[in-house]
C-alpha cells in the first residue's frame, strides 16, 4: 500500500511539474497523515504538523504512513521543479453513499480510531464540502505559491457519536467505557483555522482552535 500510494503520486506530480499548461495542483492528502505524533510534545495538530514515520511504522498504521511519504515526495518535486502545489489533508470523507462505495480508504483511514478517538483526533469531513474547499483553494493559487490545509467539519467527541460513525462504517470502531477519554489532559486540539480562512465567507466553518 505505501509503495503504490507513494509511486502514484510521484508520477502525477512529475507530469504536473513537466507539463508547461499546468501550473498548479491541489492534491489530496490526509489527515492521518498529520495526527500520529507524540501528542505529549504537541498539544494543537495544524496544517504545520506530520506524521512520526517511526509511530506509523510501529503501530502498523500503513495508510497514515503511504499517505504521510506520499505528500512529501509531491512537496519535494514541486519544490524542486518551482511549480505551485497546495495540499488538503481531510478527515475521514463521509457523505450520502460514500463510505458504501468507497469501503478501503475508510477501513484504512479508521486503523488506530480508537486511540484516535481517545485523543480527541478521530475527525470526518463531508466529501461536498471538501469538493468546494478544492475549488476555493486552487482559485487561491492565483495570489499564493505553498500552501498546506487541513479539513473537518466534525470531531467525533461522544461514545453515542463514535457509535453512529460505526454503524454508517459498518466497521466496529467502538470502544469499552473503560477506554474513553476520561482525562481532558489527554485530549489534542485539531485547527483547521487557516482553511476557515478561505470558507469563511461562503461556508460555516467547524474551528476548533
Amino acid at each position: 500500500m505505501v509503495e503504490v500510494e507513494v509511486l502514484v503520486t510521484k508520477n502525477v506530480t512529475q507530469a504536473c511539474a513537466i507539463t508547461p499548461s499546468v501550473r498548479n495542483c491541489v492534491l489530496t492528502s490526509s489527515l492521518v497523515a498529520c495526527v500520529w505524533q507524540d501528542i505529549n510534545s504537541s498539544r494543537t495538530i495544524d496544517h504545520d504538523c506530520w506524521s512520526d514515520e517511526s509511530i506509523c511504522i510501529d503501530k502498523k498504521l500503513w495508510y497514515a504512513l503511504g499517505k504521510l511519504k506520499a505528500e512529501r515526495v509531491a512537496w519535494n518535486i514541486a519544490r524542486e521543479s518551482g511549480f505551485k502545489l497546495a495540499t488538503i489533508c481531510p478527515g475521514l470523507l463521509t457523505g450520502p453513499e460514500f463510505i458504501s462505495r468507497n469501503p478501503t480508504p475508510t477501513i484504512a483511514y479508521l486503523k488506530g480510531a480508537q486511540e484516535m478517538f481517545r485523543n480527541g483526533l478521530l475527525a470526518t469531513v463531508d466529501v461536498n464540502r471538501l469538493a468546494v474547499e478544492h475549488v476555493l483553494v486552487f482559485e487561491d493559487m492565483k495570489n499564493t505559491s505553498y500552501n498546506r490545509y487541513i479539513s473537518f467539519d466534525q470531531v467525533i467527541r461522544s461514545e453515542e457519536e463514535l457509535e453512529k460513525l460505526a454503524r454508517e462504517t459498518g466497521i466496529d470502531i467502538r470502544t469499552t467505557r473503560s477506554n474513553s477519554r476520561t482525562n481532558s489532559s489527554n485530549i489534542v486540539k485539531l485547527s483547521n483555522a487557516k482553511l476557515c480562512g478561505l470558507m469563511s465567507t461562503i461556508h460555516r466553518c467547524h474551528n476548533e482552535f
